[in-house]
């Protein structure tokens, strides 16, 4: 269980901060900016449900709970150490990768194919789904930018890379099951 009884503690005022493991390390840090941003993603997620209902919301909930777990997997370096703690570090699973797949599949079933780009907007939801998408991208990026320097797990990349794919896919959903996708139109304003 944590307990946070003083929210302030000073450390970080020098522009270091500790990560899962107790080292400190400079807050611009390849692996700061990565689990900042799924906390970022996680606070825009948090956006989104307030316009989100029933299936999308329950969804939404777990997806905020995943990503808390993937800013712990990504704030604990030394995954090669894992097998010798003696608390093993929380790490993103394939199960929770396969779930965002499923869930993918359930709703691709009753969208048409596309037959053009789309872009953000239509409804308040598939707009703040549409950000979500575009931030859980970054921090996509940023993941796979620290897997080339550090040790980062394989699943944590495949589960942000499947997170943006269900972000778009929900707000086809909520865009009337894609009736109300807003439509690029090549060139329209030359």
């Amino acid at each position: 269980m944590v307990v946070l009884n003083k929210i302030y503690t000073r450390t970080g005022d020098g522009g270091t901060t500790a990560l899962g493991n107790g080292d400190r390390v400079a807050k611009y840090a390849d692996r700061v900016a990565a689990y900042g941003t799924t906390d970022e993603l996680n606070s825009f997620v948090g956006v989104a449900r307030l316009s989100a209902k029933g299936d999308i919301d329950a969804a939404l909930s777990r997806i905020q709970n995943d990503l808390f777990d993937l800013g712990a997997d990504l704030c604990r370096p030394d995954m090669e150490k894992d097998a010798d703690s003696e608390y093993p570090p929380l790490r993103i699973a394939t199960a929770q990768v396969d779930r965002l797949e499923a869930e993918i599949d359930a709703m691709n079933v009753d969208l048409e194919p596309l037959r053009s780009f789309i872009l953000p907007g239509g409804s308040a939801l598939a707009a703040q789904l549409h950000v979500c998408r575009t931030v859980s991208r970054r921090a996509e990026r940023l993941t796979v930018e620290l897997a080339g320097v550090e040790s980062v797990n394989g699943a944590a990349i495949k589960y942000l890379n499947r997170l943006s794919d269900w972000f778009f896919v929900a707000a086809r959903t909520a865009n009337n099951g894609g009736k109300d996708d807003v439509l690029w139109v090549p060139g329209a304003n030359r």
